[in-house]
């Protein structure tokens, strides 16, 4: 299946105040003139042939075919690039034109109805509390192992802002053992089932287990948040997709026993897009609506320091799969390992990283510190959206 990823596209919004400036009415069509560059990769041959056929006036550039095979660079105009996935569609290569079509229309994620709320997409960043159920989490040693310390806990976060609360009753840290689906379903039902009456605030229950997220979303949860992509558990899609669930699916290399043993990527970027479409793909044949769905590129599960730092960099390009992006990197461990902070003073660091992560189009922030971070991404999105260029840019 091929992907594309954007490596540069002015925002809409900006390109429209341009416009203005120039005297020129800022007729949405008219964007089709913003410059406009992609890699697409995993292209059939049948596609290349028809790309190469069909270009018009893009730039078109072949990748090296013992090296990079099935890719094209494409530089042009939004406007060249919409032409050319009506021109793919038309001659039979529809699969490589609907892509190139999600990739320009990167910034129209539908809206999403989690619980009582209805989360637009785009309006603003969403922040989304943790709450640990366990005795062993890297970030909060337990604190809040206990039924009552958890509820109380999540009552807090919600009480400071948070937009959903994320409920989780094993350990996905570095090296962590599994735990039996019936203790985390003793972990984390109880809390569920009481913030879920003392709180409107969505919960999302953080599972690998189609069996937990069963008991969760019976319990009151309507998300389910899956490390695994829907991968460590061949019913997880069908539960999710039987109860009409939102749903995250994350990219992970290896297991959490194993996956910091010298994770490698040929392709950063490149796999955990692929990873996270067979994902998707995997929930549309099961049944989930992909309105329903949410990306996270897995920050810190199974890559190093560099590895998170490049993906937060390039975040944007796991805009072109047309979902919401969730980024989850609070207190993490490359953090320390920059600041020399131990996991309970990585506060500044984690805003940082999510500043980092909202410039770069992430939709929500899992944090654990929710009452600064929901002021933070409060003064990041009025920066993000800022329109206010002088007299020459109103209409």
């Amino acid at each position: 299946m091929p992907t594309v990823r954007v490596l540069s596209n002015e925002p809409a919004d900006l390109f429209r105040l341009h416009l203005r400036r120039l005297g020129l009415a800022p007729d949405p069509s008219e964007a089709g003139a913003q410059a406009w560059a992609a890699l697409l990769t995993g292209v059939a041959r049948d596609g290349l042939a028809a790309a190469k056929q069909q270009a018009g006036g893009l730039s078109l550039v072949e990748g090296d075919a013992g090296r990079a095979p099935g890719t094209l660079l494409l530089s042009g105009t939004r406007a060249q690039a919409r032409a050319l996935a009506a021109r793919l569609e038309a001659s039979g290569a529809g699969e490589l034109g609907r892509a190139l079509l999600r990739a320009l229309d990167e910034a129209t994620a539908l809206p999403t109805q989690i619980g009582r709320r209805r989360f637009e997409w785009g309006s603003r960043t969403y922040v989304m509390g943790i709450v640990n159920v366990t005795p062993d989490s890297f970030s909060d040693g337990g604190r809040f192992f206990s039924t009552d310390s958890a509820v109380a806990h999540g009552e807090r976060l919600a009480a400071e802002g948070a937009d959903l609360l994320d409920i989780g009753g094993e350990s996905t840290r570095p090296g962590a053992e599994q735990v039996p689906a019936e203790q985390e379903i003793e972990r984390v039902v109880p809390v569920i089932e009481r913030l879920a009456q003392r709180t409107d605030v969505p919960i999302s229950i953080d599972t690998t287990k189609a069996s937990v997220a069963q008991a969760a979303l019976d319990a009151g949860a309507t998300l389910v948040n899956d490390i695994s992509g829907f991968r460590f558990d061949p019913e997880m899609a069908p539960t999710i997709a039987r109860c009409d669930a939102a749903a995250c699916a994350m990219h992970v290399q290896g297991m959490p026993r194993t996956m910091q043993q010298q994770p490698r990527y040929l392709d950063l970027v490149g796999e955990v897009i692929e990873y996270l479409q067979a994902s998707i793909g995997l929930a549309e044949r099961c049944g989930v609506a992909r309105e329903r769905l949410l990306i996270d590129p897995g920050i810190g599960f199974g890559k190093t320091g560099g590895h998170n730092l490049f993906l937060l960099r390039n975040l944007r390009q796991l805009k072109s799969l047309g979902l919401p992006l969730l980024v989850g990197a609070s207190r993490k461990r490359f953090i320390g390992t920059i600041t020399g902070k131990e996991p309970q003073d990585r506060l500044a660091g984690s805003l940082a990283v999510h500043a980092a992560a909202v410039m770069n189009g992430a939709d929500v922030v899992r944090v654990h510190d929710v009452e600064a971070t929901a002021a933070a991404v409060k003064m990041i999105d009025a920066v993000v959206r800022a329109t206010e260029g002088g007299l020459s840019f109103n209409p």
